[in-house]
């Protein structure tokens, strides 16, 4: 009896701990059930645009003045006086700084006394000259007399002819005293005081002026970049040039390819090409660092996708494509220049296919997924619409393409 509800009790425990481990395993099969059930993600995609596209090129810049003249003393003497605000325009023939003139008019005044007295002994000579002439002729005295009186007279007038160039010297260095500017320009910061000596001993120039107007760019440019233009046309073909300044906005002036240097610099492979671009208001200055844009060629019927839909992993580049079917196929693509938000795909898709511009991350090769169109984000549409600024501070609206 007692053995017969010993196995009874076993079969009751071994029967509830079956039915324990079943309901434990119930939930787990609910849940999985409900994941495969779950409907497929949502992901946002955008059909592959067709268009021709310009293709620009960009290069890092410099700007420099059309014309810098360093302004330098050409006598030595005290600075006394300036004349001109730092970084004003100055025009060409205005007196920038001034040099005591006293030293100078003195030797100037000592300069004129020596030629009148040179001149009066020319006078003398000359006077005796005439006198000696008839009496030659008359043989009252000898020729060696006449050829004596003849070397006198000019004797007596080299002499003037050198007192004259000393007043003129005299004159030219009192004229120095006062330093002009040579061109029209902008005039910078005094890099001399008052009451220092200056002069031609100086390492350094009092200041520089710089014609801006129209200011000069120069962009280094590789040798296959300056052979290519070569073979377009050379670089004094008239293309339109953007100037991209430091704060990212636009000169509003279109400029123009100048000329090249006469050769490429052995260290960098780079050869020196200027620009020129108009300078209304004198707003840019010589230093500045800026990028210069300009459209090279157009790329017919090129195919584009937004940027954010091409993914690069290990420097190859994929997209996914969502087929009819709403199947994900992930290809690798070959891509070309970036324009804009958008990235030239030379090879990969075709025109009308939809690729995931938003939730790459959820899809894998061969998943299902729901489409929908993509949305631009706010952000973009305020970038979009905003209004830029030029550097004068005049606003102005971006144009309509």
């Amino acid at each position: 009896m007692v053995w017969k509800n010993r196995k009874v009790s076993f079969c009751h425990v071994s029967f509830l701990m079956v039915l324990g481990i079943t309901l434990l395993l119930l939930p787990g099969c609910k849940k999985g059930q409900g994941r495969e059930g779950s409907p497929p993600p949502d992901v946002e995609v955008l059909e592959v645009i067709q268009k021709d596209v310009p293709i620009y090129s960009e290069w890092i810049a410099s700007t420099d003045g059309f014309v810098n003249a360093t302004i330098r003393a050409q006598v030595q003497g005290y600075l006394i006086k300036q004349n001109y605000k730092e970084g004003d325009l100055v025009k060409k023939g205005e007196a920038l700084f001034e040099l005591d003139p006293r030293p100078f008019e003195a030797v100037l005044e000592e300069a004129k006394g020596q030629l009148a007295q040179q001149k009066a002994r020319w006078e003398n000579a000359r006077a005796n000259l005439e006198r000696i002439k008839p009496l030659v002729e008359q043989k009252a005295i000898s020729e060696k007399d006449l050829d004596d009186a003849v070397g006198a007279e000019q004797a007596t007038r080299a002499t003037v002819m050198v007192a004259q160039a000393a007043v003129d010297k005299a004159q030219v260095d009192l004229g120095f005293t006062k330093i002009t500017s040579p061109i029209d320009g902008i005039a910078g910061i005094a890099r001399a005081q008052l009451g220092d000596l200056v002069g031609r001993g100086s390492a350094e120039g009092l200041t520089t002026v710089s014609t801006v107007n129209p200011i000069k760019v120069y962009i280094p440019m590789s040798e296959q970049e300056y052979l290519r233009e070569m073979h377009n046309g050379g670089c004094t073909r008239p293309i339109p040039l953007d100037l991209i300044l430091a704060d990212g906005s636009i000169h509003p002036q279109k400029g123009t390819l100048a000329f090249a240097d006469r050769q490429v610099d052995v260290r960098t492979g780079t050869i020196t090409v200027v620009a020129l671009f108009p300078n209304p208001g004198n707003i840019l200055r010589p230093g500045q660092f800026a990028r210069v844009r300009a459209l090279t060629t157009v790329k017919k019927g090129a195919l584009l996708v937004p940027q954010r839909a091409v993914m690069e992993l290990q420097g190859s580049y994929q997209v996914a494509v969502v087929g009819p079917d709403s199947k994900v196929d992930i290809r690798p693509v070959k891509v070309g220049d970036r324009v804009d938000n958008l990235w030239v795909i030379d090879e990969g898709v075709k025109p009308g296919e939809r690729v995931v511009a938003e939730g790459l991350q959820k899809v894998k090769e061969g998943m299902i997924v729901n489409p929908i169109p993509y949305r631009v984000q706010p952000q973009a549409k305020a970038e979009a619409s905003s209004i830029s600024k030029t550097e004068s501070g005049c606003e102005v609206k971006p144009e309509k393409r």
